[in-house]
């Protein structure tokens, strides 16, 4: 066997170790965001006014809304962000902005891209809060 024989053999398995590093790759960052969106850091409730909530995104549309944390005379309200992946939830939040709400929600840290949220805080559920 020739030079060129032992080159087209190197090649090859350089192609296939590439080959196998980026499958390797690829199911490292699905694992991890399986991982990431299967358990909860932490979860609790909010409550305050849903004043937006809306349909997001260039190519990964994701749901997106703003709480409006109960305020106190005079001052400026503080912005909670959160996100939804249930699309019942979100036509019900659709339904119930400018109203007080109480939002059940899951923290999810280390989400590898935005395609599933633009935050780590996923809405699980709501009860409007009577005034």
């Amino acid at each position: 066997m020739g030079a060129d024989g032992l080159a087209v053999r190197r090649g090859k398995r350089f192609g296939r170790i590439l080959l196998i590093l980026l499958v390797l790759a690829v199911l490292l960052v699905a694992l991890w965001a399986w991982f990431a969106l299967s358990w909860s850091y932490s979860e609790g409730e909010r409550a305050g006014v849903l004043q937006k909530f809306s349909k997001k995104g260039w190519i990964c549309k994701t749901y997106e809304g703003e709480l409006a944390l109960y305020v106190v005379g005079g001052i400026a309200p503080q912005i909670w962000y959160f996100s939804t992946r249930d699309e019942k939830l979100a036509q019900q939040l659709s339904a119930a902005v400018g109203e007080q709400i109480r939002l059940h929600y899951t923290e999810h840290r280390g989400i590898p891209t935005s395609c599933f949220a633009e935050t780590p805080y996923f809405a699980e559920g709501f009860t409007k809060v009577q005034r």
